[in-house]
């Protein structure tokens, strides 16, 4: 991961070792009206055929709805002032524009902000926005809970229950632009902490929330094409980071296919220590992942490799571990995130001491790799890197807790 959270997943083709299975559950309701939001272009001009639309006016009623939900962000068919009133209403009775359901929203006291967030179905995830002086980043989820179970990650102790449609994907970012007023003309909250004054609130979008975004492809692939489709949301492809636990099957893939960024969360140098950290290892080791790292379509200094190592305090983090990443890494045009471990209720690491990141930094730093320490974000409100994990499984949890304790 990289500003937020770590991965985890579901896949398209390469089949899933057996920690990795979980089941798959329908996405909304039948009784809900299907969203728009998530649509390429041609399958909006399918819906519209589909309500009466005369074939030679679907492709440009279909660039009118696209402008109005991506360009100016509206929610409500009404207020599409260049579309026909019948097909307002019409598309008002089949169709949805809405964003999901905030559960609650928290704000940290760096201006960190988290949103726990229902779905149609009522299923949660959580998506959090890290605003800084000259950049706003929204750390989104792909999956409803997580299918690896990375030991130092607080998603990873959720389970699957599926994967997010790739309209889901979208309305995130469409949420909390609606939030953060990040349309056009839009006001924004009374609170304005740490949110960035320039024309853009959400500059960078990263996919490290709760899910492996290479485990649910075809979704997330789809939805990145409308963030970055310029005459859309229009965000460049290089400000859209993708991050893997480690689904070598579907790097090169994902280059060809979508050619955003891309992040790989590392952790270990040791084959023994990273199946223990991040288990689907035991599929695709080290060597394997870091050769797919080396044959990512377009990658150059110019588009490097993110590696995400969470410093972890007497298990990852020697200076024999710092050369070792270095010799692993040789040739691959690279930035390496060191990232302070995140506690969460019952986990079984401690953070490095800061000393020993700054040697391990240091290490780094002289073979010549870019090696920011990330300062932790939204630590107060359990947004930062690894602590996401839905409210409602939280909740369950701990009246589980409750209801053993009174019987026992």
């Amino acid at each position: 991961m990289s500003v937020a959270m770590l991965p985890a997943s579901a896949i398209s083709e390469a089949p899933k070792p057996a920690q990795d299975s979980a089941p798959q559950e329908s996405a909304p309701h039948e009784s809900a009206p299907p969203s728009l939001i998530g649509l390429s272009r041609e399958a909006l001009a399918e819906r519209l055929g589909a309500i009466g639309v005369p074939e030679k006016q679907r492709r440009m009623r279909a660039a009118q709805l696209w402008n109005w939900m991506y360009v100016r962000g509206v929610d409500d068919f009404g207020a599409m002032s260049n579309v026909a009133k019948g097909l307002r209403e019409e598309l008002a009775g089949r169709f949805a524009l809405g964003r999901p359901e905030i559960v609650s929203e928290q704000v940290s006291q760096d201006g960190t902000r988290k949103w726990l967030l229902r779905l149609a179905d009522g299923r949660e995830v959580e998506t959090v926005y890290i605003p800084e002086d000259d950049r706003g980043t929204l750390c989104i989820s792909s999956q409803v809970g997580c299918t690896l179970t990375c030991s130092f990650c607080h998603t990873g102790t959720q389970r699957l229950v599926r994967n997010l449609e790739a309209g889901e994907i979208v309305a995130q970012i469409m949420l909390a632009r609606d939030r953060l007023g990040d349309w056009p003309g839009a006001e924004g909250p009374e609170d304005k902490t740490g949110i960035p004054d320039g024309p853009r609130k959400i500059t960078n979008v990263v996919l490290m929330g709760m899910g492996e975004p290479l485990y649910n492809f075809d979704n997330v692939r789809d939805a990145m094409a409308i963030v970055s489709d310029g005459e859309g949301i229009s965000l460049s492809k290089r400000r859209i980071t993708l991050s893997t636990s480690g689904v070598v099957p579907e790097i090169p893939r994902w280059g060809e296919e979508a050619g955003t960024m891309l992040a790989i969360s590392l952790h270990a140098v040791r084959d023994d220590l990273r199946n223990e950290l991040v288990p689907i290892n035991k599929k695709w080791p080290i060597a394997d992942l870091l050769e797919a790292c080396r044959n990512y379509p377009g990658l150059s200094n110019a588009k490097r490799i993110t590696f995400e190592y969470v410093m972890l305090d007497g298990v990852n983090d020697s200076v024999a571990d710092a050369k070792e990443l270095v010799r692993l890494l040789k040739k691959i045009p690279a930035k390496i995130n060191l990232i302070p471990f995140n506690p969460w209720p019952g986990s079984p690491y401690e953070c490095s001491d800061w000393d020993q990141i700054e040697k391990f930094a240091e290490v780094v730093n002289r073979a010549g790799y870019a090696s920011p320490v990330r300062t932790p974000r939204g630590r107060d409100i359990m947004a930062a890197c690894g602590q996401l994990k839905s409210a409602s499984v939280k909740l369950r949890a701990s009246q589980r807790a409750v209801a053993a304790a009174s019987n026992a």
